[in-house]
């Protein structure tokens, strides 16, 4: 067995650049696609649905991606194609949003971008695990973490800066704001250059040398238990079914459509894999899901409701302080717009104080443990989202977003940190995809529920969504303590 080399802190920067080009494009996404689906004519209860399609491809491509690149070889790599691939689709796209011109054009190219970014994004998970030694992975997370933060803060902040430079703030009817496409230019640019940085500065081990590493966890033997798979279809497919007749029976929501369909989907795909003959992709990646590795399954409930507090406040921040805090739900208002440019300092500001947690939060680990250190900034988050509905001044908005900051740097990290030492080399990429189910399902329910829950409950008052994402982190917290702390002493010098 050899000793995988470890890598020096510019090689570990080289490696990770491309991520910043992927966040700057996927938080010029967060920050504004809603304002424009305003803009071309969505109304507030129309949002969620229009944002459906970007956990859905994550959903589906990550984990095709993941089990293609554990299988891809070239002159470019194992990683490194998918990386470039994505990030050229995902460049055009940024090009064409703001020029869509009408609703459903921009709801299509949403997918189209947001396809795309999961294509240079998944490999980027595994890409750490590849090239790294068990004691760097911490160190390689975390400046993704860094990146992450940084290309978020200067994205988010575009609109605002522009604006402030001269550039038009308002649009007519149909029309986006100057602001917003210029930023959409200026991120294309940046996706396209950085991950050329990375695709040209960074090598990648062959399989059979990554293989041999010390370091590599070996695939172990598990049965696909068929009845176990068939039994499981069966539930879910008679949930399905039964909730599509409660949907249409009750005039419900059609956004429940989604979710009882996915439950339908699930089932079906249960009961293809209790009969299935060969290895094809389908099949395998439907086996690992059937047989992922315990700490997967115990980090499930975490990212579950993690990631659905994330998108209820990426979805619903906007119309919240436009109506509340700048008291304008009109999107071709001067108000709303000034409104909307101030969200996108807000989520500078988080994306800001995540950069700066990643350097904290190694230090958290190593007085409190990885389970305790996640908590707290899992409750840090959650407070910081509550407190939307208690503050009045849109300045003073910036103080919940350091803990929002601290959360996102968490999720972001201390996850793929538990998670990565579990994993087998050469399934390293379908595992990080699958992992990413934890963190697509909770935004299809998001996105499916919320817009009911707040017309029932909240009087259609998009405010109320933050409050719901703050307790959703809250219990997010409470599920890290469900989760097996590795030991200590190796966990804790690796991060040290």
């Amino acid at each position: 067995m050899n000793r995988k080399p470890s890598l020096s802190f510019w090689q570990i920067w080289n490696m990770c650049f491309g991520f910043l080009g992927i966040q700057f494009a996927f938080a010029l996404q967060n920050a504004n696609v809603s304002r424009i689906f305003q803009t071309l004519g969505a109304s507030v209860a129309d949002i969620p649905m229009l944002w459906i399609a970007a956990p859905l491809t994550g959903l589906i491509v990550q984990p095709l991606i993941g089990y293609a690149s554990d299988r891809t070889w070239g002159k470019l790599g194992r990683r490194r194609p998918y990386f470039l691939a994505g990030a050229v689709l995902a460049t055009l796209g940024l090009l064409w949003m703001p020029n869509s011109g009408v609703l459903w054009i921009a709801a299509l190219l949403l997918w189209v971008m947001d396809a795309s970014i999961n294509v240079s994004m998944e490999p980027f998970r595994a890409f750490v695990g590849d090239q790294l030694p068990t004691a760097q992975r911490p160190l390689g997370y975390a400046m993704q973490s860094f990146f992450i933060g940084l290309g978020a803060v200067v994205a988010s902040l575009l609109p605002y800066l522009l604006a402030h430079l001269g550039v038009s703030n308002v649009a007519g009817p149909g029309g986006v704001p100057a602001t917003v496409r210029d930023a959409f230019y200026i991120g294309a640019a940046v996706l396209l250059c950085s991950v050329l940085w990375t695709v040209l500065s960074t090598r990648e081990y062959p399989p059979d040398q990554l293989h041999e590493f010390d370091d590599a966890v070996k695939t172990e033997p598990v049965d696909m238990e068929r009845a176990t798979a068939r039994k499981h279809g069966l539930v879910w497919l008679a949930c399905g079914v039964v909730g599509i007749w409660l949907v249409h029976a009750y005039r419900l929501e059609h956004e429940l459509y989604l979710l009882t369909g996915g439950f339908v989907a699930f089932g079906l795909a249960q009961l293809w894999l209790s009969v299935a003959q060969g290895g094809g992709m389908f099949v395998q990646v439907m086996t690992d899901v059937h047989t992922m590795p315990p700490a997967m399954r115990r980090l499930a409930l975490v990212q579950f409701f993690s990631w659905f507090a994330m998108f209820a406040m990426w979805i619903y921040t906007t119309a919240g302080v436009a109506q509340v805090h700048f008291g304008s739900s009109d999107p071709q208002s001067e108000a709303y717009n000034n409104g909307a440019n101030w969200v996108g300092v807000l989520f500078a500001a988080y994306n800001g104080f995540a950069a700066v947690a990643a350097l904290v939060i190694p230090l958290m680990v190593r007085r409190w443990g990885l389970r305790i250190s996640h908590l707290v900034n899992l409750w840090l988050g959650g407070a910081g989202l509550v407190s939307f509905l208690l503050i009045r001044n849109p300045d003073w908005l910036l103080l919940p977003m350091a803990g929002v900051g601290f959360a996102w740097a968490s999720i972001l990290s201390l996850p793929y940190a538990l998670l990565s030492d579990n994993l087998p080399a050469e399934k390293m990429g379908v595992y990080m995809g699958i992992f990413n189910f934890f963190v697509v399902i909770p935004q299809l329910l998001a996105a499916s529920v919320l817009g009911m829950l707040l017309r029932v409950f909240f009087h259609g008052q998009p405010i109320y969504a933050l409050l719901l994402g703050g307790a959703s982190l809250l219990v997010a917290g409470l599920s890290v303590l469900r989760v097996k702390e590795p030991v200590p002493a190796g966990m804790l010098s690796r991060l040290g």
